[in-house]
């Protein structure tokens, strides 16, 4: 079941959040730096991460917390090409590769609900109206309830 809702994906009741990130980014802007300030932790393993085993586009990286949320970091995005430099726009074969592994994380890890952003609209620069279509297919199978925040209100719980 695929829902839309309004509201702050960081107050989601969901298991897990998934959002779209880059190879190595800095997590300082969008939803990536709300979850930064958030859970600074993720941040700093994000970058261990990226140094360890050099990600690529199109991977998934999943970071849990204490209290079981877990958050699918999907690596949308094209790497930025210098150290300093501001990531690349994310790209359809990007978004479908890393819903492809999401799928099978969330059957691996039995995630039981999942909350996701505008995936690769913002900072992605991708329309909504090609991406929503790839979600629905990739996802809307898996037998979880999964929550669209297709409107942010800072501070608001969605009616999931």
């Amino acid at each position: 079941m695929i829902k839309e809702v309004t509201g702050d994906i960081l107050l989601t009741g969901a298991q897990a959040i998934a959002h779209g990130v880059a190879p190595n980014d800095h997590f300082d802007r969008g939803l990536a730096l709300s979850l930064r300030e958030q859970y600074p932790a993720m941040a700093k393993d994000f970058r261990h991460y990226c140094h360890t085993f050099g990600p690529k586009a199109g991977d998934v990286w999943m970071w849990g917390t204490v209290d079981h949320l877990r958050i699918f970091n999907l690596m949308t995005q094209d790497p930025a090409k210098t150290l300093n430099g501001h990531p690349g726009h994310a790209t359809m074969h990007n978004v479908n590769v890393c819903l492809h592994n999401l799928e099978k994380m969330i059957k691996e890890e039995g995630i039981t609900s999942l909350a996701l952003p505008k995936l690769a609209t913002g900072y992605g620069q991708l329309d909504w109206n090609e991406v929503f279509p790839v979600i629905k297919k990739k996802l809307e199978n898996i037998g979880i309830p999964i929550y669209i925040y297709s409107t942010y209100v800072k501070g608001q719980k969605a009616a999931e």
